[in-house]
């Protein structure tokens, strides 16, 4: 009966024009899944009965991940990593974070959307990789949709956005050569996220959940990690139930923010729920919430038994968070981080909004400094209401102006 199953599967795959990649009749369980637009995208999951030799010529290798067992333990284990948050996470935050001493840094949450249309071109004159709008002009500020650096690529996971495994995947190709593995936000319960199908969204279909994270495990290359962020479910039985589905997808890891989906930031984190979520699997687990000064990161994880800890709002106020030898005043940290936003020409948009969640925690936006920074229409002017030095501003630019031909004639 299962091998008729099976067949009227692959006949059935077949006639809608699809490649079918898996599916040996003899197995218990086997390997089966359809290649559509260059892309395997899975159907259902069996385990051949040759582990060496699987469904049909695909060998073991292409449907087992890497960066998993010890290799995932020896990249997550004891590290502290900074969180995703929308609009925060952007190339100055990573930076600063990774100057103080952040193992792991995520990308804002980008959406599928949009990423999956952007060029990804490699800009000499800044000695970045940036994925570009390039519907947009160049000088309108949202053009630049993901900046990065290849000194980046080792400790930077990019967070998609999305609730289709076609749309993911398309993301992942895209951006797999300049990041360490591709994250799929499951967590978020904001609008932004949840009305695309995205976010907490996912939560609620499991199916999705694992068609999306087999189809980047089966198809991205074995050194790019694929992880999720999740939420707590409605009880613990069916969080570790979708933990333990999670797992079997073949994630390098996963992380857990210990707040229940309509919970919000002022309520405590469950910690001990994240504790039995990391006892119900073997793969690591990154423990989020909570996390607002550096000893916190060993608190979570000898609390959790997690193999990572994560920082969030705690690294949004301070990047200096991820500081051993303690974190600097706030004020100070934000001088810093303008600093950063300067030298690299950073969007006027984000600077300020950057700008505005520090001073939101500590002194406040009703007030002068406050004032001028909401009237500021260039970077420079954010750089004159901090008294940061003048000349700042894109210092960090490799590419000198190009000279003419005449000037060049004239030097020789």
């Amino acid at each position: 009966a299962a091998a008729r199953s099976h067949g009227a599967r692959t006949n059935s795959a077949r006639a809608r024009g699809f490649q079918v990649i898996g599916g040996a009749r003899g197995a218990t369980e086997a390997s089966f899944g359809v290649r559509e637009h260059g892309v395997i995208l899975p159907v259902r999951f069996y385990i051949a009965p040759n582990a060496r030799q699987c469904c049909h010529g695909v060998s073991s290798r292409e449907i087992s991940t890497a960066m998993q067992g010890d290799d995932a333990w020896q990249f997550y284990k004891g590290k502290n990593i900074l969180a995703p948050m929308v609009r925060v996470n952007t190339f100055p935050t990573r930076l600063l974070a990774a100057e103080y001493g952040a193992d792991i840094v995520y990308s804002e949450e980008l959406i599928d959307r949009r990423l999956m249309l952007c060029k990804r071109v490699e800009n000499e004159e800044w000695g970045t990789i940036d994925y570009i709008d390039d519907k947009l002009p160049e000088e309108n500020s949202n053009r630049i949709v993901f900046r990065t650096r290849k000194e980046e690529k080792e400790r930077l996971v990019l967070q998609l956005g999305t609730g289709e495994a076609g749309r993911a995947m398309k993301c992942a190709e895209l951006a797999c050569k300049d990041v360490k593995a591709i994250d799929i936000n499951m967590g978020c319960p904001l609008k932004f996220s949840t009305t695309s199908g995205a976010g907490a969204a996912l939560l609620k279909k499991p199916e999705t959940i694992r068609d999306i994270l087999t189809t980047l495990r089966r198809n991205l290359p074995d050194e790019v990690g694929v992880t999720c962020k999740i939420r707590l479910l409605d009880s613990v039985k069916e969080t570790i139930e979708l933990a333990q589905a999670i797992e079997k997808t073949g994630v390098s890891a996963f992380a857990v923010h210990g707040r229940y989906v309509h919970q919000r930031p002022r309520d405590p984190a469950h910690w001990d729920v994240i504790k039995q979520v990391v006892e119900s699997v073997s793969c690591p687990v990154i423990a989020n919430g909570d996390v607002f000064v550096y000893e916190d990161f060993e608190r979570i994880r000898e609390s959790t038994g997690a193999a990572a800890a994560m920082a969030a709002r705690g690294a949004m106020w301070n990047q200096s968070i991820f500081s051993k030898g303690g974190m600097i005043p706030i004020r100070e940290n934000l001088m810093k981080l303008m600093t950063k936003c300067l030298e690299w020409d950073h969007s006027l948009r984000n600077t300020k909004y950057l700008a505005r969640e520090i001073l939101i925690k500590s002194t406040g936006l009703e007030n002068e400094e406050g004032r001028a920074l909401n009237k500021s229409n260039t970077v420079a002017e954010v750089g004159k209401v901090f008294d940061l030095p003048d000349g700042i501003v894109g210092r960090n630019r490799l590419a000198p102006l190009k000279r003419s031909f005449d000037e060049v004639g004239d030097e020789a």
